[in-house]
């Protein structure tokens, strides 16, 4: 069906960054409720008992029903990503390297902001928290096959990697290494089977700012202190 796609299989053990939204500055979300503190406090408790853990957050969500944001008559369905088209199956996406988390978060980020808010004006902000989390499978090595197969990497276009996605998930596979669409040097993990992930750990937390003026996006690690300024090449940053 592919030739000469699939042609390396690899044991892989190491750590993969996965980035996600968070709030960097905790906050009394509870404030208004009564200036009563021991009120407050059985808010935050009540809160707590029902708070996805990090686990929860950095692994299994990708992989869940999302039953809440479907019609009553439409079958649930997972998102759609690159390897997914949302209907079968979910995919699991972590990163070799942290600056390609961020190139490809980006994207997805600026996508969102700018579909909803397409005049918009003013900097826009978002925190983000990038976990490590641990990855022990035999995975697909599709790394470097964009030359023969220039799908894999299309900015715009999910349709060859949802052929490929369905081929890998009907085949039962954890998994593959794929060359970043986002970030020219980078490489991310799709995986498929969340039992080969474990060890979840806080890494770092991150500060978006989106510049409209000129179209960049600056990341931040440490409040105030510029760490990666992302300008947009088409459709990846560099």
């Amino acid at each position: 069906m592919f030739p000469g796609l699939f042609t390396s299989l690899v044991s892989f053990e190491d750590d993969l960054y996965r980035n996600i939204p968070t709030i960097r500055d905790s906050q009394d979300l509870f404030d208004d409720l009564s200036d009563d503190e021991r009120v407050r406090q059985h808010a935050v408790t009540a809160e707590m008992a029902t708070k996805e853990t990090v686990r929860s957050q950095a692994i299994d969500k990708p992989f869940r029903y999302d039953v809440a944001v479907t019609w009553p008559y439409m079958e649930a369905n997972w998102q759609e990503t690159r390897f997914s088209d949302g209907t079968r199956y979910a995919v699991w996406y972590g990163s070799l390297d942290l600056q390609t988390t961020v190139c490809e978060t980006v994207h997805h980020w600026l996508r969102f902001l700018l579909d909803a808010f397409p005049d918009v004006a003013e900097p826009a902000y978002a925190d983000r928290r990038v976990y490590l989390v641990s990855c022990n499978g035999l995975l697909l090595d599709l790394r470097g096959k964009h030359a023969q197969y220039p799908g894999l990497l299309d900015p715009d276009s999910y349709a060859f990697t949802h052929q490929v996605g369905r081929y890998v998930h009907d085949q039962g596979q954890n998994g593959l290494l794929v060359n970043s669409a986002r970030h020219p040097a980078g490489v991310n993990a799709a995986v498929f089977e969340r039992r080969i992930l474990f060890n979840v750990r806080t890494h770092c937390y991150l500060s978006y700012s989106y510049a409209p003026a000129d179209g960049t996006v600056r990341v931040e690690r440490e409040r105030g202190e510029p760490w990666l300024v992302l300008a947009r090449s088409r459709k990846s940053f560099v």
